[in-house]
């Protein structure tokens, strides 16, 4: 489904895309379907959410930067439902750091799409393997207590 909408900005980083209803309709699955997102050629993953009444497309940095569009632009969105399985590789030291945790393990693996992957894409953005290691301990600690 194709529709035009102008980014919309947030704060001072946060940006989205205002979803029409009959857009939503259309998709027809839920109130929050997951799509892939075309932006100016780039596509990606996403969910659309409500949020103060409006369903609203997140659009982060990174997907403004590859689609090269920028927030106040006005765009054409093209939508389709997203029927694919969601998977989130997880790299293999997080993996064995979380295998010698049972109760870290379990935590994570009973995380949402959304939650497991941020939790991933942080610890692979480290630039030195001791902020990996940082991160990947600072992680099975907080999955260990059951906060994501």
């Amino acid at each position: 489904m194709k529709f035009r909408a102008t980014i919309k900005q947030s704060g001072r980083t946060a940006t989205g895309i205002e979803v029409p209803p009959e857009v939503v309709v259309g998709l027809g699955s839920s109130k929050r379907p997951a799509v892939q997102v075309v932006l100016n050629g780039y596509g990606y993953r996403s969910s659309v959410a409500s949020m103060g009444g409006k369903f609203m497309l997140p659009v982060s940095a990174e997907h403004r930067a590859s689609a090269g569009v920028a927030a106040g632009e006005e765009v054409e969105v093209d939508l389709e439902l997203d029927t694919e399985p969601r998977e989130v590789t997880v790299p293999p030291d997080l993996s064995d750091a979380l295998d010698r945790d049972t109760d870290a393990r379990r935590f994570f693996d009973g995380l949402s799409y959304s939650s497991r992957l941020r939790h991933v894409l942080a610890i692979d953005a480290a630039k030195t393997p001791e902020t990996r290691q940082r991160r990947i301990t600072k992680t099975v600690g907080l999955m260990h207590d059951g906060r994501s």
